[in-house]
């Protein structure tokens, strides 16, 4: 359980920082314009997310190696190998899924707006 809080906390991060940079460079544009700030976003906070998750990775895989050979405790094992995976998810959705997801929505409401306008 400890594992699943400690990922989703880390996921909603990662997303929190995507939101807010596409937020950011919204301000002057219009709502035609959505998917090219959405890129724009995702390419400028691409690089944060991956050293800020292979940083993590590589402390997660010494912890494993140190656990597996010196300390020996399968609860500690399974526990670092729950935050491995969920850290690879956690930095795939954040990035490859929120980004989509929110520009999907952006783009139904745009467009029930139009409709309704």
């Amino acid at each position: 359980m400890a594992a699943i809080l400690t990922v989703f906390g880390y996921s909603v991060n990662n997303t929190i920082v995507i939101i807010d940079r596409i937020r950011e460079n919204l301000r002057h544009k219009r709502p035609e314009e959505y998917a090219g700030v959405v890129d724009l976003s995702i390419s400028q906070s691409l690089v944060r997310c991956l050293n800020t998750s292979l940083t993590t990775l590589l402390v997660l895989v010494a912890l494993f190696v140190g656990f597996y050979y010196f300390i020996g405790s399968f609860d500690l094992i399974a526990f670092v190998i729950a935050i491995i995976i969920g850290v690879a998810v956690g930095t795939y959705s954040s990035i490859f899924v929120a980004s989509p997801l929110w520009f999907t929505f952006k783009e139904w409401e745009f467009r029930r707006r139009g409709k309704a306008a």
